[in-house]
């Protein structure tokens, strides 16, 4: 699993931001597209691709992008 491909993956799930505003430190929670609604889209897409499971408590807790895929990588 590499960061640049769950970055691809990742900014799938925005329709609006631009693929070069997410960078592995990129607060994505400040992203102006960034709600609740794509917050669930985004654990489904880790589900789905990695086949782990995340809570709403892990994601809050991701401040950056490279946050998410390590805790990611940790559960895999």
């Amino acid at each position: 699993m590499e960061i640049k491909e769950f970055i691809e993956h990742f900014a799938e799930q925005f329709y609006d931001t631009e693929l070069s505003e997410f960078k592995p430190e990129t607060v994505f929670h400040d992203l102006d597209e960034y709600t609740s609604l794509i917050a669930l889209t985004i654990i489904l897409m880790i589900d789905e691709e990695y086949g782990v499971s995340i809570d709403a408590n892990e994601m809050a807790a991701a401040v950056t992008i490279e946050d998410l895929f390590n805790t990611v990588k940790a559960k895999k």
